[in-house]
């Protein structure tokens, strides 16, 4: 079958950064499902990895995010059958989505939004999985709309999780949505996925959080350079408030700083529970339900704004450079071998 892998760690400039190649079959054992990929997109994780895991000379495959049709299942799957169309977003310790057949645990597999193309549901699960379990299983804030449900400032709202952050806060939740962008389009697609208020982050910021919420915000979601805002963040978050986070800084996080305001740190990632199977390892897959339904309602949209053309090594060297370059809005999709 063919696969899109690396064998070292290169600039993606590089001719041999991304390289199509051909792999066995692989088979699906116990509650695995064999999924035939129809469209697959680019996270920030895709690139971190071929940068910084070297497979020394072995075909590594990377890709976490996909929608596809189930084509055979695993002698304990019980959740999907043959002919079922799938969307998710993998384990980390095992081989990615970017290949035509591709192995995952059902437990952390949804059914595909029936209103949405294969290209248009493969922009969701990462983040929709991230975004939901900080919002709701970290940072414990409840869905429904009480008149003192209180504030959210979402830092990288234009990025993947911030789009789909923003939509549940303002979708599912009584929160007064607050997200930064510092681009005429970036601004317009943030305010289009429901940000009540757009805080420019180019210039400084927490005068103009704390024009909308004079106390401070109560929620703030670090989604991207956290370690460059740590100190805006502490003055702008509202005493006794929460700080959620996803990404990782070279350096540690001066944390003490939180202290005097009794501010609480939550981490996020959403490979947890399939890299440890905790217990509640299938809430990922109710979790997933749950998004395809509120797609299918009406609730939460797709934040596909790309697709870059058939799987394969050229064109998804396109899309890491374009994701490495940090001024994406939205998800970039590949679709079709």
């Amino acid at each position: 079958m063919k696969a899109i892998a690396y064998r070292q760690s290169l600039p993606i400039e590089h001719p041999e950064s991304l390289i199509d190649v051909e792999l066995p079959t692989p088979k699906p054992t116990g509650r695995e499902l064999l999924v035939r990929v129809e469209a697959i997109s680019v996270n920030p994780v895709d690139y971190k990895i071929r940068k910084n895991v070297d497979p020394k000379g072995q075909n590594k495959v990377l890709g976490w995010d996909a929608a596809g049709t189930v084509i055979a299942v695993g002698p304990d799957a019980t959740l999907f059958k043959p002919g079922d169309e799938v969307y998710y977003a993998g384990a980390l310790e095992k081989p990615g989505t970017n290949m035509q057949q591709h192995l995952v645990d059902e437990r952390i597999v949804g059914r595909k939004p029936k209103s949405l193309t294969f290209a248009q549901a493969a922009a969701i699960p990462l983040t929709a999985i991230t975004a939901w379990e900080l919002l709701f299983d970290r940072l414990r804030i409840r869905i429904g709309k009480p008149h003192d449900a209180g504030s959210v400032l979402v830092l990288g709202g234009a990025g993947g999780v911030g789009s789909i952050a923003i939509q549940l806060a303002r979708r599912l939740t009584g929160l007064t949505v607050l997200a930064t962008a510092s681009r005429a389009e970036s601004e317009k697609w943030v305010r289009d996925m429901g940000a009540h208020h757009v805080i420019d982050h180019t210039k400084p910021w927490v005068e103009q959080v704390k024009a909308v919420v004079p106390r401070g915000v109560d929620y703030v979601l670090g989604l991207t350079h956290t370690e460059q805002h740590f100190d805006s963040i502490v003055d702008a978050i509202a005493p006794q408030g929460a700080l959620g986070l996803i990404d990782e800084s070279s350096t540690p996080l001066p944390i003490l700083k939180l202290k005097s305001k009794s501010i609480s740190i939550h981490w996020e990632l959403m490979f947890t529970r399939p890299r440890w199977e905790t217990p509640d390892m299938i809430a990922q897959h109710h979790l997933l339900n749950e998004v395809a339904d509120l797609v299918d309602a009406g609730v939460l949209r797709t934040t596909l704004t790309a697709d870059l053309g058939a799987i394969n090594a050229a064109n998804l060297k396109r899309a890491h450079a374009q994701v490495e370059s940090g001024r994406t809005i939205g998800k970039l999709v590949l679709s079709g071998f």
